[in-house]
């Protein structure tokens, strides 16, 4: 079996490609989910790495979970017991779930077709979101009588506030890639066939910029996710001690002063 995510590096840019499209890069196994923490953690301990893209291929982004697992009492969701399904979810999803809010890499997902249940909420787990025209999204978890097992109810409403969250999860219907803009989901909205282009460009501008002061600049915008201004406020303090003294700080302002484009060298 290939690994779940493929990855493709240019330049400091990772492009992570869900590499299930038989199956519209359904998530079905906990050898799933270990390949995503893995990558995570890789590209992680990578400094090269300024940016990364999630994508799927073929005709969906993800579709959630594999619905025939599901029903065969195997892979990542119920098991033979209560007890056994709850260690299956924290084993599985949910250890996806927390690589995706610990890595401190700036992540782009390019929604480029269906987005659905756990495939909606790896979205979420980005830091930004552009959609092609043609997706479809939905927190649909309702449908199959079950509730968002991944940690999407706190994700969701993280993004859009806690009222569209209840109405998106409470009523679990489908939606369009301009319904997602214009709640907040998604950031931009391109024709099909630009939404790689897309993603690059704003990757590229991201990229441009120093990898520590980025990945320190995302880990403080996710504490203040939390609501804890007085930890952001110690870590604020703390990290700014740290980028003070990086070559790419002197760099930056060195040029301004010298009134020239800067050179990053990560250092």
């Amino acid at each position: 079996m290939t690994p779940f995510l493929e990855v493709e590096r240019r330049g400091a840019i990772a492009i992570l490609r869900m590499d299930r499209a038989d199956s519209l890069n359904a998530i079905g196994t906990l050898e799933d989910c270990d390949n995503i923490v893995d990558t995570l953690f890789a590209l992680g301990n990578d400094r090269s790495v300024h940016a990364a893209i999630l994508t799927g291929k073929g005709r969906a982004f993800c579709s959630g979970g594999n619905i025939k697992g599901i029903r065969d009492r195997v892979g990542i969701g119920p098991l033979d017991q209560p007890d056994s399904t709850r260690a299956n979810y924290r084993r599985g999803v949910q250890r996806t779930t927390r690589a995706m809010l610990d890595c401190e890499i700036p992540i782009i997902a390019a929604i480029n077709g269906h987005a659905i249940g756990l495939g909606l909420d790896l979205a979420c787990l980005c830091d930004m979101r552009i959609a092609a025209k043609s997706a479809k999204m939905a927190a649909s978890f309702i449908k199959v009588g079950i509730v968002p097992g991944d940690g999407g109810a706190w994700t969701l409403q993280q993004i859009v506030g806690y009222s569209k969250a209840a109405e998106l999860f409470l009523t679990g219907d489908s939606f369009d890639a301009d319904y997602a803009k214009s709640i907040g989901l998604v950031g931009e909205v391109v024709e099909d066939d630009a939404l790689m282009d897309a993603a690059l460009a704003l990757a590229g501008r991201i990229a441009a910029n120093p990898v520590r002061a980025l990945r320190l600049t995302k880990r403080l915008l996710r504490e203040g996710q939390k609501g804890d201004s007085d930890q952001v406020l110690e870590l604020s303090a703390a990290f700014q001690a740290i980028v003070h003294e990086t070559g790419d700080h002197i760099e930056a302002v060195t040029a301004i002063l010298e009134k020239r484009r800067p050179v990053f060298t990560g250092g």
